[in-house]
């Protein structure tokens, strides 16, 4: 009993260790959007790409950041910088 209660706990921690890498992968962006200077967070696990109408373009304006929290921190800095409106 002992044995198979230590190949489960070593098979949950090999099974989370495959795990971390893969939920690291997924990166944020903040892109600006061009007609009205809003920045916004953006996942690129998300299936579609912001959608684009008429005149309103974006440009992705940081580079991959692992965290949701790291995207926010810097939109926050792009804001108190005057280069993003909201």
């Amino acid at each position: 009993m002992r044995r198979v209660l230590a190949l489960c706990a070593v098979a949950g921690i090999v099974t989370s260790a495959f795990a971390v890498p893969a939920s690291a992968a997924v990166g944020y962006y903040v892109i600006r959007w061009d007609n009205t200077g809003i920045c916004q967070v953006w996942n690129e696990d998300l299936k579609y790409k912001p959608f684009q109408w008429g005149t309103s373009t974006y440009k992705i304006v940081s580079k991959p950041l692992p965290t949701f929290a790291a995207a926010s921190d810097l939109q926050i800095k792009l804001r108190a910088e005057r280069r993003c409106t909201l």
